[in-house]
């Protein structure tokens, strides 16, 4: 049976609901940014957005984040804090790693969520840990303005404060174009180190991609057989790559070397 409302109910609901949000617990400016959901403070972070801009200071001087990119590939990634094992670790490989990111063309830069003077004596101990010589920069991000924007707090870690009540930043990668448009990103707990081997694949399928207008399967690697995009026809695709392997109308790979 249908049910219907009298007249004087929309007035009811519309007063019930403005009561229901009066009464709604208020959240503090801070929970609301480490939590991302005051979009008037917190840009939508979106692959294929343009990556904030932002000025900061790091241990090769001061930048803007958009001039210091200049055209290039870059990966912007963060950690917790300094002096803790698992960042440590992970700032030593890449370290290690980067000539491979050089070859690509790709900058690199770290985030921690320290001060420039913490950072100095860190990197120091991350060269005699790792037997390495960092030379990427580290933005100081002591007050967390940089992780907020780019929302590199989760709302588990919201609750994770150090002595000044300001959530500890996740492990966070953002991969940028020379667009500077964001183009991929990983989110990464505290608790779990990243793999330096994913980061520069994913680079090399987005570089492969954009080059060669193609996509990459499962597990790629350069080398391995790319896929021809459903938008090419096969005649179109042998054309301009040669030998083209059908499995299945919408499934045709090729190879594109390294």
């Amino acid at each position: 049976m249908a049910s219907f409302l009298t007249r004087s109910a929309p007035r009811s609901w519309k007063a019930l609901n403005s009561s229901l949000c009066d009464a709604r617990p208020t959240t503090s400016p801070f929970l609301r940014r480490g939590v991302a959901t005051a979009t008037e403070e917190q840009p939508r972070l979106r692959l294929g957005s343009i990556a904030p801009n932002f000025s900061a200071k790091t241990t090769q001087g001061d930048i803007d984040f958009h001039s210091w990119l200049g055209g290039k590939w870059a990966i912007l990634f963060s950690h917790p804090a300094d002096f803790t094992p698992v960042c440590t670790t992970e700032l030593g490989a890449f370290a290690k790693l980067k000539p491979e990111f050089d070859r690509r063309g790709v900058k690199m830069i770290g985030l921690s969520a320290n001060d420039l003077s913490s950072h100095g004596r860190w990197i120091a101990d991350i060269n005699e840990t790792s037997k390495t010589d960092l030379q990427f920069p580290i933005i100081a991000d002591a007050d967390r303005k940089i992780a907020y924007t780019y929302d590199m707090v989760d709302a588990q870690d919201v609750t994770n404060k150090d002595e000044k009540g300001i959530a500890f930043t996740i492990r966070s990668v953002f991969v940028i174009d020379p667009q500077k448009k964001i183009r991929l990103t990983m989110m990464y707990p505290a608790s779990t180190g990243r793999n330096t081997s994913e980061v520069l694949r994913v680079i090399d399928s987005l570089q492969t991609g954009d080059g060669k207008g193609v996509t990459t399967p499962i597990d790629w690697i350069p080398g391995d057989d790319v896929i021809v995009p459903p938008s090419v026809t096969t005649e179109d695709a042998r054309k301009k790559f040669g030998e083209v392997r059908e499995v299945k109308p919408y499934l045709r790979f090729t190879n594109v070397g390294k």
